[in-house]
This record gives structure tokens, sequence and C-alpha cells, in this order.
């Protein structure tokens, strides 16, 4: 079983949804790196479920820096984060009965009957809790870099948001909103689509739009480590997702070339790009334009509408009604976890291409 992500710098993941903890491990970062409290916890503020759009399971994710900092600062060994599961009710869990769209069913066939399969055990989204408070150390180096994160939903169940506009202004936003959209009416809408479905029993997902600015020219690899590789390979590791794109992505299907190609120019001696359909990235690298990704998330899998399913112990058809806490909408949570992911795969790409002390003091 391979839980761990990364190059020059790696990132571990472990734990179950209702075992003592979960947690996540950094390992490769130079010393001396800041670690701010106030940083991770507003993190944990923006993945935590609240109001009647998410789950009724709200963990205090009250963190342990176990290991790897020293006097705030990082000491350059592994940094390790824990975070106690406090509210649990393993009760709400059978076993065999195979949730539709959940992984019981294949964790089965992998783990042949041995694995803690409570809440979804180490296949729940819970463990993105500890990958958002770790990666919050890393945004925050990124950001010393001039480099930030950005992502809004962009669309849900067919309500669209604004389009990115002032970059700086729209992040600024985005930083401070616990439902990450540009335009007021648009979450109206959305709230209500997503509590109306809740109503129902039943669940919403929608699209994911990230911006990345700020990243140097000339970072990522030809092939097997290009930009849109390493990125893509990291999201799809998020529950729910289902679909990345970059730039015009599927969109390319039914343009000409005359409209797809991002026409160039120099400006002052510097390049410049007139649209930005690639992404910010050719052949791999990166362009000095902003780096535009699109992540589909599914509707949450567990809805209180009886389904088809299967007892996978007994071999048998059945029905099920999946009962207790869930959310009928988890996008508006994968946003930190997805700016999480987006911020250790640029971390990473940069400390390939620079070095490791390239995030260091210059000590």
């Amino acid at each position: 079983m391979k839980n761990t992500f990364g190059s020059s710098v790696t990132l571990t993941v472990f734990g179950e949804s209702h075992g003592p903890y979960v947690g996540a491990v950094l390992d490769g970062l130079c010393p001396g790196m800041p670690v701010s409290e106030q940083s991770i916890k507003k993190a944990l503020s923006m993945r935590r479920p609240y109001g009647n759009i998410s789950t009724k399971r709200v963990e205090p994710d009250d963190y342990i820096i176990a290991s790897g900092v020293f006097n705030g600062k990082t000491t350059g060994t592994p940094l390790c984060i824990m975070i106690p599961n406090t509210d649990t009710r393993s009760g709400d869990y059978d076993y065999g009965k195979a949730r539709p769209g959940h992984a019981d069913y294949t964790a089965y066939l992998k783990y042949h009957g041995f694995e803690d399969y409570r809440g979804g055990g180490h296949f729940s989204a819970r463990l993105t809790a500890p990958v958002v408070a770790a990666c919050a150390i890393l945004c925050d180096a990124l950001r010393t870099k001039n480099i930030r994160i950005g992502t809004h939903i962009s669309s849900l169940c067919g309500i669209r948001d604004r389009e990115f506009s002032d970059l700086s202004a729209d992040m600024d936003t985005l930083e401070n909103r616990l439902y990450p959209v540009l335009s007021d009416e648009a979450m109206e809408l959305m709230i209500k689509k997503t509590e109306d479905a809740a109503k129902e029993g039943d669940s919403v997902g929608g699209i994911l739009q990230t911006v990345i600015t700020g990243v140097p020219k000339g970072v990522g690899e030809p092939f097997f480590d290009s930009v849109e590789s390493v990125l893509s390979h990291i999201l799809f590791s998020v529950p729910a997702v289902k679909g990345v794109s970059f730039g015009a992505g599927f969109g390319f299907a039914g343009m000409f070339g005359s409209e797809a190609n991002d026409p160039m120019r120099y400006d002052n001696g510097e390049v410049s790009f007139e649209t930005n359909n690639n992404g910010g990235c050719n052949g791999g690298i990166t362009n000095g334009s902003p780096i535009v990704i699109n992540t589909a998330v599914k509707p949450t899998p567990s809805i209180a509408k009886e389904q088809d399913t299967i007892d996978f112990i007994n071999k048998e058809n059945v029905r099920r009604k999946i009962t207790g806490r869930h959310d009928p909408a988890v996008i508006h949570r994968a946003r930190a976890v997805v700016d999480a992911l987006c911020s250790f795969a640029v971390f990473d790409m940069l400390s390939f291409r620079y070095g490791t002390d390239f995030f260091g003091d210059g000590k």
C-alpha cells in the first residue's frame, strides 16, 4: 500500500476515519521555515463542516505537531502532524453491504476483510484534515516567493460563479470566505440547491477552478513529471475527484487551432500571452502565465435514498439506505484540500528544480 507522494519532498498520510488519529508526515523540508499556528488553524477552518450543507460530524481538529518543529521553525527532520478523532459513531456502519459509490467493495478486494471499514477507514476524506494542516506550512513558504493559490466553485448543479477577473483581489476574497465563490448571488443559489438536495435525501457535485500565480517560468519536465502530470496525479488522490483539466481543457475539442493557441509577444522585453487557453503550461513546463486547473467533484455518495447494492460477504443482492451523518455536498470543503495539495505539488517541483534550501532562511 503506497501512501507517500513526492520527489524532493514527500508527503505521507496515515490513520483511519474512526481510529485514534489521522496524520501526515512531510519529509525533506529545509530547516528554518516558519511554522504558523494561525495559518494551520485557518486552513483547517476552511475544511471544517458547517451549517445545513455539511455533515453533523464536526471535529475540533486539535492537531499535534509531534516532530520536525522547534521554536516555531522547521528543523529539517520529518515533520509529523496528528489530529485526534473524537466525534465518531462507529455503530452507524455495518460490514458487507457495500455503499454505492464508496470504496467498501474495492477495499474488501484489496485487503481481504482485514480493513477498518468504520467511516470508510483509510479511504475516508477524514485523512485530508492532516494534509490541509501540514500543507498550510508550505502555503506560507510559497507566499514568501510571491506564489499564491486560489480556488472557487466555478459551477454546482448548473449554477455558475463569475470568472476570475482581478486575480489578486479575487484571491484575497477567497482567502476569507468559508464558502468559496466570487459572487454573492451564486453563493445563495448554490447553498439553496444543496439544502434542497439534502431535504430530498440526495447530494450535489460541481467543478472547482484553481488559479496558481507567481510560479517561475521553466518549472516542470517534458513527459512523466510534467506540471500537469504532477498536479493531476495528486489531485486525483482527493476523495470524490473524478476529473482534472488545465486551461480550456476539454473545450479544446471544439476549437480550431487558431482559437486554441495563445498568441505571444514581447512587452518591454518580457514575454506575455494574449490568452491562457493552455493554463500556464506548454510541453509540461510553466510559461509564466497563471496555472489554471479545473477539478470535477462528484456528488457525495452517502445519500438517504434506498439503492440497489450487494452484500459481498453473503454474496447476494440487497437494498440499502445509508444512515448516519453525511455531507449533501463536499465541494466547498474540498476547496481547502485542493489548495493544500496544489501547494505541495508546486513546493515539491520548485524544490526539485532549485533545491530544498530554496525555501530556507539563507543561513
